[in-house]
């Protein structure tokens, strides 16, 4: 952990639980009444190193709310680009910017941050991101695409399922629903399903 996660972390555990809530709404753009202390902490902490983890090409960090004045302006600063609907991001649902981001990024996320959401879209209509699956490469050095599938779940159940396979003793998380899936493909009969799974859980070790 850097310096500067260290003193976010130490101001985000000094926050009083209400304190905490308000600091979730204005980074994650979600309300929480969860009083899990650890999970708000913890979400605010991933969605602060998502946003540190965009490309150097993006030209700001994503807007703080969606207006129609940032539309008008964004319209009115060239004209050879095309005009953006006004408001056209107020009303949407959290799935409906999913189902929008997959449109314009070419991949799904698991993201519920609606800035970022918003953000992203924009800068892959702007043509300043990459778009498209993601590339990763095997250790034959074959580039490979890969999907990331949106997997949500109850803040207690993450919580319960972590400590569990912490407990044997597992890396990560990663790892535990690679072993799961795998385990419950050969338990399905997909042996061979199964096997790709053994084979990648291996390949990251």
């Amino acid at each position: 952990m850097t310096n500067r996660n260290k003193r976010t972390r130490n101001e985000l555990e000094r926050l009083r639980l209400p304190e905490l809530q308000a600091r979730f709404r204005d980074v994650v753009g979600e309300t929480s009444r969860s009083p899990n202390r650890k999970f708000l902490i913890r979400r605010i902490e991933e969605t602060l190193a998502a946003r540190a983890e965009q490309p150097a090409t993006s030209e700001s960090p994503p807007p703080a709310v969606d207006t129609p004045a940032e539309e008008s302006a964004a319209s009115d600063a060239s004209a050879a680009t095309p005009t953006h609907v006004r408001g056209r991001f107020t009303s949407m649902s959290i799935e409906e910017l999913h189902a929008k981001y997959l449109e314009a990024v070419g991949r799904a996320t698991g993201s519920d941050d609606r800035r970022y959401l918003i953000w992203k879209i924009r800068e892959a209509e702007k043509g300043r991101i990459p778009v498209g699956p993601r590339k990763t490469r095997e250790r034959n050095g074959e580039p490979v695409d890969v999907k990331i599938l949106p997997l949500r779940l109850e803040a207690e159940v993450v919580e319960r399922m972590d400590e569990a396979w912490r407990a044997r003793g597992i890396k990560n998380r990663m790892e535990f629903f690679r072993r799961a899936l795998g385990h419950y493909l050969s338990h399905l009969g997909a042996e061979e399903a199964a096997a790709l799974f053994a084979n990648a859980g291996a390949a990251s070790a």
